[in-house]
């Protein structure tokens, strides 16, 4: 039987991270934890670049990069574990490239969608859960110095959200929203059981 694959997203500092790693910890062995760009070789080379903020890329070379880092995590890592049965945990998919680099730099969400559905054979993710913080909440969390998209400010994070909205609404069978201004334990409990719902869903039926 065919695995389960759950996504987090949401703007930046809003605890994807944490969430991916408590709900990973819950599921043990069942489950395999990647991270956008990453979780290759080629990937996290990739990231290194992506991140850091002394590098001037175009928007259009962010989209390109970020879907060269996705193929090779589809390839090398998601597909051999959802076909041996396994959950599959992403930080981050192909929403964030719509959400950044489709919405927020203005390449336009079907030009960034056509580009990842050939880097991905497209691969959708069965959960995608939606961590939902208010931007300036998530900036009073601090940020990360060496992070070219953190360093760019509440702007982003807002036109981020906003394109957020806009990708729920198309597609609310597959989202989640969990409130993200709570303690960690209390949003991983919302997050726990939205995915045990989704694996006992019949196939191609929401939870």
């Amino acid at each position: 039987m065919r695995g389960l694959f759950v996504t987090f997203e949401g703007i930046d500092r809003s605890g994807k991270t944490t969430q991916a790693r408590l709900l990973l910890d819950a599921l043990g062995d069942a489950a395999v934890g990647v991270r956008e760009p990453g979780g290759t070789a080629a990937g996290e080379r990739v990231r290194a670049l992506l991140k850091d903020p002394a590098v001037e890329l175009s928007p259009a070379g962010e989209a390109l990069l970020f879907a060269a880092a996705r193929a090779e995590l589809v390839a090398q890592v998601i597909e051999p574990a959802l076909a041996a049965g396994r959950v599959v945990v992403s930080d981050r998919f192909l929403d964030s490239s719509l959400a950044y680099q489709g919405e927020a730099r203005g390449l336009g969400v079907a030009e960034v969608e056509r580009v990842n559905a050939f880097a991905t054979g497209g691969l959708t993710p069965d959960l995608t859960l939606l961590l939902d913080l208010d931007p300036a909440t998530a900036g009073g969390r601090g940020a990360v110095e060496d992070d070219r998209f953190e360093q760019e400010g509440r702007a982003l994070q807002e036109q981020v959200a906003a394109a957020y909205e806009r990708l729920v609404a198309a597609a609310p069978g597959r989202w989640r929203r969990i409130a993200a201004d709570r303690p960690p334990e209390e949003v991983h409990a919302d997050v726990l059981a939205a995915v045990e719902a989704a694996r006992r869903a019949p196939a191609g039926e929401e939870a």
